[in-house]
């Protein structure tokens, strides 16, 4: 049996990746970091080497008092629109935040951007603020590396698509195998590039 983890007064970061795609879920974290073990180098994962965000996650995960990864499917992405989802998909990555002694429950959360989840603690939303908070960066250097990942196992059963070089994004190659092959179940049919496929 998991022991709950007291958590008074910690605050978790929280953004997302891969709102922009064609292809692919969007993937959320949540972090509550260690204030004794502080991670040197934290930024906005768009600002970041691939090679440099490997090396953060596993010292994110390694250090961090709470992490967790959630995702929205393409699916759903389709079903409730691409804010909803990338909203659900935060939700889903602070209900799943534990530590080594078990779940942890923050008692307020900040997100990157305009838009708030609706979440158990209180929430704050801060425009640009994977470049000005550590938490909200470490959050956005585990939902990138963890969204490229998957888009990689997506690219062993798609390779027609490209998916490990773009990582589902309109690229030219993209938007020409899409033009070619048609879409897989993984597109986003509820995007314009994707859509436009069943009008020609």
């Amino acid at each position: 049996m998991l022991l709950l983890l007291p958590v008074e007064g910690l605050v978790c970061g929280v953004d997302e990746a891969g709102r922009g795609p064609l292809a692919g879920p969007v993937v959320a974290a949540a972090v509550i970091l260690d204030p004794g073990r502080p991670i040197s180098g934290l930024n906005d994962s768009k600002k970041l080497s691939a090679g440099k965000r490997e090396l953060l996650a596993a010292e994110i995960r390694g250090s961090a008092l709470a992490w967790a990864v959630a995702e929205a499917s393409a699916a759903e992405i389709d079903r409730i629109n691409i804010l909803q989802a990338s909203l659900l998909a935060m939700q889903r990555a602070v209900a799943a935040l534990a530590g080594a002694q078990g779940p942890v429950f923050p008692s307020h959360a900040l997100v990157d951007g305009c838009h708030c989840p609706q979440l158990s603690c209180s929430v704050e939303a801060i425009v640009g603020g994977d470049g000005k908070v550590a938490a909200i960066a470490a959050a956005s250097i585990l939902a990138k590396t963890c969204r490229d990942a998957g888009m990689l196992v997506l690219h062993a059963s798609y390779p027609q698509y490209g998916f490990d070089r773009h990582k589902g994004y309109p690229t030219a190659f993209h938007l020409q195998a899409l033009r070619e092959q048609g879409a897989s179940p993984q597109h986003r049919r509820s995007f314009a590039p994707v859509a436009r496929l069943g009008e020609s």
